[in-house]
């Protein structure tokens, strides 16, 4: 699975540098920084939405679990709207750490 976090000029001047340090907090928290890969990504097309964050991988295809107003499906995964470093932990307890099936 492969988080994508966009750090284009719109989502850098919203704090997508704290939004990647936020998710690298969060993966090592979960202990799934092997099965999880955090990437940096230029545009992302959502400048208006504020950081925006994909989710991408096999196990991303279904869309998102909880699938509320932040969480938009795309062919690949899903894109999370709005992200910030004080809801990271939450987006990826709802809607990305039920995909990597642990339980």
């Amino acid at each position: 699975m492969t988080i994508k976090v966009c750090v284009g000029s719109s989502c850098h001047l919203k704090g997508s540098y704290d939004v990647i340090e936020a998710f690298k907090e969060v993966l090592k928290k979960y202990d799934v920084e092997d099965l999880v890969e955090l990437q940096a990504s230029f545009c992302l097309g959502h400048c208006a939405k504020g950081v925006t964050v994909s989710c991408e991988g096999e196990e991303c295809a279904a869309g998102p679990a909880a699938g509320g107003p932040q969480v938009e499906e795309i062919p690949e995964g899903f894109i999370m709207h709005s992200v910030n470093a004080s809801n990271v932990e939450e987006l990826f307890a709802t809607e990305v750490y039920p995909k990597l099936n642990l339980n």
